[in-house]
């Protein structure tokens, strides 16, 4: 009896054994021709590849450089441009200690900045065109408000402090301006936003220009402070009564109603893509080579006398790319790196201005592009040209 229950369960253990056998043979079946492909080590290799660029700067081109840098990575999967927007002013800061790999800045460096790079030169690499707007908040007149710019530099000043001051009163017949206290905002932070408005109000009025002046970060005489233009923007949106500045972008994205400005030729011109443009073909700013000093290069400035450029907006500026000629004074650059960064910015002032427009910003002209390529054909590793063509 017992040696007929061990052959049962022999026999049992057999079976299951011959079962097992054969799940383990599916399994390696279905595994060798289910498993993930070659492709997936592909992608633990290119991950391994991945190179990240990073850089640092200006609010002012934000939305164009976030669009960029999303198209180009969708293109080229191993290159991620991570772009921190922390105001001019920050970008600057980190290029000149060397912390990031480009910055972006709508203020040129200054004299003292320029000069005090050190083991190799800087290079201005303009990379769109757009304009800084007064944007205002007043309940039920969502659009028509027109300015001078001594107005808004009084304004800003704290000479002008209500809605309804004749001055105001008298160049807006058609609007119903209301008897309220004008809450002024500006920037908290170091920016290019506030360079390119400062040096607007610096050129419109004499008593700005002494006692305020022009730079990336003022002692504003009145006025409450925004972090980047999202600050701005979030404070202008909130407030009732208020009245701030802002790149064109980030007033349109928001929806934020914005101002018409009088030009050097008396119009008003509503801002817009086809009046940045005008103020564009209307400079007669010369521009120098990539590797010299810009900080006397501006749009608003030329514009500021232009009695004949009736269709342009006058608080019109460029943005630029800032990068070091000699990449290898950048810690944890090499030449993989430095190609990655090289490429990036020859497709970001070629194909990548097809994404200006629908942003607001004015794609470069010609001649500015051309002054890019030089720039960016200068840039060396090691002493090595970097562009490949």
């Amino acid at each position: 009896m017992q040696n007929q229950e061990k052959k049962s369960n022999k026999k049992i253990l057999s079976a299951l054994l011959i079962v097992a056998i054969v799940i383990v043979a599916i399994g390696a079946y279905y595994y060798s021709t289910n498993a993930p492909s070659t492709s997936n080590t592909m992608t633990s290799e290119t991950m391994n590849q991945l190179i990240t660029l990073n850089g640092a700067g200006a609010t002012f081109p934000f939305p164009l450089i976030s669009k960029m840098s999303s198209e180009y990575n969708a293109a080229n999967p191993t290159i991620q441009i991570n772009y921190q927007s922390i105001g001019s002013g920050g970008g600057i800061r980190q290029f000149m200690v060397k912390t990031v790999d480009f910055a972006a800045s709508d203020a040129p460096l200054s004299d003292a900045q320029y000069a005090n790079v050190t083991g190799t030169s800087s290079l201005h690499i303009p990379f769109t065109i757009g304009g800084v707007v007064p944007t205002y908040n007043l309940p039920n007149i969502a659009s028509g408000v027109r300015f001078t710019g001594p107005i808004l530099a009084d304004i800003f000043m704290g000479k002008i402090t209500k809605w309804n001051d004749p001055q105001l009163a008298a160049i807006n017949p058609s609007v119903t301006l209301p008897d309220k206290d004008i809450i002024v905002v500006h920037r908290s932070d170091g920016s290019g936003t506030t360079f390119v408005w400062t040096n607007y109000l610096s050129n419109v009025s004499p008593d700005w220009k002494q006692n305020v002046g022009k730079s990336t970060s003022v002692n504003w005489p009145v006025g409450l402070g925004g972090k980047g233009n999202e600050g701005v923007a979030g404070i202008v949106t909130q407030n009732p009564y208020a009245l701030g500045y802002n790149e064109f972008a980030y007033a349109t994205i928001n929806k934020i109603s914005f101002g018409a400005v009088q030009n050097a030729a008396g119009n008003f011109v509503t801002p817009s893509l086809e009046s940045f443009t005008a103020a564009v073909q209307a400079s007669s700013t010369a521009l120098p080579n990539g590797d010299s000093n810009w900080s006397r290069v501006s749009i608003i400035d030329s514009l500021s006398t232009n009695t004949s450029a009736s269709d342009a907006y006058p608080v019109t500026s460029f943005s630029y790319i800032l990068i070091y000629k000699e990449l290898n004074v950048l810690p944890g650059m090499d030449l993989a790196r430095a190609r990655a960064l090289v490429n990036f910015l020859w497709w970001a002032v070629h194909a990548g201005q097809n994404y200006a427009p629908p942003l607001e910003y004015v794609p470069l002209p010609s001649s500015v592009v051309t002054l890019d390529e030089a720039t960016i054909k200068s840039i060396t590793f090691n002493g090595q040209t970097v562009f490949q063509g």
